[in-house]
């Protein structure tokens, strides 16, 4: 090639042909054994699957024919975060739609507007509607369309007419209540037979005003019971066998009106839809897959709807108390609504932090990882309601050793190069001091000393003692090991510092004071605890007493039937014994006899003998 080269270059120039020797000799040199070469891979392109057209353009819509790689692109960015539902869109009425409708309703009165409510609400039920379609005619089933226009019908007429006309005066209300809450509000959240296993609604029951709960004039609070112990297990049975004896379509309508109250009537509903959170979240583990998309939307919607306040006050118990349910749809669905109440108010959310985080990290170790991803999801968006800006950079960081322990490092070095200058109240202790409690227990002493350095920047700005006091007992204790266990001096330097400031933000005058009166308040726990389970304990010795008193009793009154019974199967054996012997001796003297019952001669068959006959007797 080269020889070549050099002899079609008549042409060209003598210098570039030396140039271009000398760029080939450097190339060619440049070459050796181990020189590896990178082959670009041409994908060849996936065959069409015609089936797979076919279904993806039926019903499917604009992009319906989006390959497997796509798809499975999608589904793996779903799936790595919470899981998301598109955004429902708002119901819209099928009968009440036009002003001359509406202006139709208005001139209603009497029993004529009551028998007009009633019929929407029947069809909201997915019921048979005896004023509008009559008893001899055929009904049609009802679906979700027909009930989301009805429900929205109910809506109009609240916004029309007045809330309080259409939903107390009219009955709406209890006839929802009768529907969703067939057991009263005590019953839920795994609660069905009173006993409390999965959690329950009397805390929160006496603190909000219910003012849905005396719509029909009785207490619908009876049976409730004091929470005890829960269990975190899927029972995955039907809603029959959960208590839910009224039927998927009612209460799915019960759902869609209180949406459409939301989405229509807007504030005014506010005071009847609020209560009512607590069944829409119990319903998302209906059996029904419509049950449980309703039930998601209403969530949405009331959360959406309630007043910043209300979402502090009323929204977030009700989702405390919906995390003790054993249905893992009820703890996801409870999560991310506490992720949008954080979302939509998060001034509101921030001051709650403190029991907030105790209660939604336990859900992070949840065997169901839609809990588990929605849990870190309610994490991350509650602490980034924190207003502190210092540690804001490092609140992923902290959110991913919350969820994995093995980084808690990673947030303790991210933390270590943080300048506090603003001052630090309670919600951002309480976002710090469980990763910091935890980094102190670590083996290496290098880590103990990083928490310490933490530990010592964030005391000189603690605002109050009263906002460091919950979490005294997680640091003192800890950093009082570090200070006289670990063996380089250097450590227990900073320990002791940070310890000296700990003390002052907790307003002690000295280390001493500040162990004793952790000690104390630990002390003074570990008897409340104590006297908590001794009053357990004799409360369920009560319960074991009274019920083996009742099974005594019991027991004694199945003796005694049985002893009854007993009497009377032997008076009946000996009156049949004696009916037996008077007819034998019955039949014995008819055998002596010669008259037969009827008192006819058994010889001559005559009731007075012939003069011939062997028993003639003259």
């Amino acid at each position: 090639n080269l020889n070549h080269i050099l002899c079609t270059s008549t042409s060209t120039s003598t210098s570039s042909v030396c140039i271009f020797i000398c760029l080939y000799i450097t190339t060619m040199a440049s070459i050796s054994a181990s020189t590896t070469h990178k082959v670009k891979k041409v994908k060849a392109p996936a065959p069409k699957s015609k089936r797979g057209a076919g279904v993806g353009s039926i019903g499917r819509g604009v992009g319906a024919g989006v390959g497997a790689t796509s798809k499975k692109k999608s589904l793996s960015k779903s799936s790595a975060g919470s899981s998301k539902r598109s955004i429902a869109p708002k119901l819209k009425p099928s009968t009440l739609s036009s002003p001359d409708q509406v202006g139709a309703l208005k001139s209603l009165e009497g029993q004529e507007l009551s028998d007009r409510i009633d019929d929407l609400v029947h069809r909201a039920f997915g019921e048979r509607s005896p004023f509008g379609e009559g008893i001899s005619r055929p009904h049609t089933a009802s679906t979700t369309a027909d009930r989301s226009g009805a429900a929205a019908d109910i809506a109009v007429a609240c916004r029309e007419l007045g809330t309080v006309r259409v939903l107390k005066r009219h009955g709406v209300l209890a006839k929802m209540e009768a529907m969703l809450l067939p057991m009263g509000i005590g019953a839920i959240f795994g609660n069905e037979d009173g006993t409390n296993h999965g959690g329950g609604m009397r805390k929160i029951a006496s603190a909000i005003s219910l003012a849905s709960m005396t719509s029909d004039g009785g207490s619908s609070t009876d049976g409730i019971t004091t929470p005890t112990t829960t269990g975190s297990v899927y029972t995955g049975v039907s809603d029959s066998r959960k208590g839910k004896a009224t039927p998927a379509e009612a209460r799915e309508g019960g759902l869609l009106i209180l949406r459409a109250l939301c989405e229509i009537v807007g504030r005014p509903a506010e005071p009847y839809v609020v209560p009512l959170l607590a069944a829409a979240i119990d319903e998302c583990s209906s059996s029904s897959g419509s049950v449980r998309e309703a039930a998601d939307d209403t969530a949405v919607a009331i959360v959406a709807s309630c007043h910043p306040i209300a979402r502090a006050t009323l929204v977030v118990p009700i989702l405390f108390e919906a995390l003790q349910s054993p249905e893992w749809r009820v703890k996801s669905c409870a999560l991310e609504r506490l992720t949008q109440c954080a979302d939509l108010s998060p001034d509101r959310i921030s001051p709650l932090l403190p029991e907030i985080i105790p209660k939604v990290t336990p859900q992070v170790w949840d065997t169901k990882p839609q809990v588990t991803r929605a849990a870190s999801a309610a994490i991350l968006a509650c602490c980034q309601t924190n207003a502190n800006p210092d540690i804001r950079p490092a609140i992923p960081a902290i959110r991913n050793a919350i969820v994995k322990p093995a980084d808690t490092m990673k947030a303790i070095e991210e933390l270590k190069g943080t300048t506090f200058v603003a001052p630090v109240d309670s919600s951002t202790l309480s976002i710090l001091c469980p990763i910091l409690s935890r980094g102190l227990k670590e083996k290496q002493a290098l880590s103990k000393r990083s928490c310490c350095v933490v530990i010592e920047n964030m005391s000189r700005l603690v605002e109050t003692p009263d906002a460091v006091a919950p979490f005294g007992p997680l640091l003192v204790p800890e950093l009082k090991k570090v200070a006289e266990n670990v063996a380089f001096e250097d450590i227990r330097d900073v320990a002791l510092s940070a310890l000296k400031a700990l003390t002052k933000a907790l307003g002690h005058s000295s280390v001493d004071a500040a162990v004793a009166a952790v000690m104390a308040d630990e002390a003074k726990a570990a008897e409340e605890e104590q006297q908590r389970i001794e009053q357990a304990r004799e409360e369920e010795k009560a319960r074991a007493e009274e019920l083996a008193r009742k099974e005594e009793d019991e027991r004694k009154q199945w003796k005694e039937a049985m002893e009854a019974q007993r009497l009377l199967d032997k008076l009946a054996l000996e009156e049949e014994e004696k009916k037996k012997q008077e007819e034998m001796m019955k039949k014995d003297k008819q055998k002596k006899s010669t008259k037969t019952a009827g008192g006819k001669c058994q010889g001559c068959g005559l009731k007075k003998c012939r003069k011939t006959c062997l028993f003639y007797s003259g």
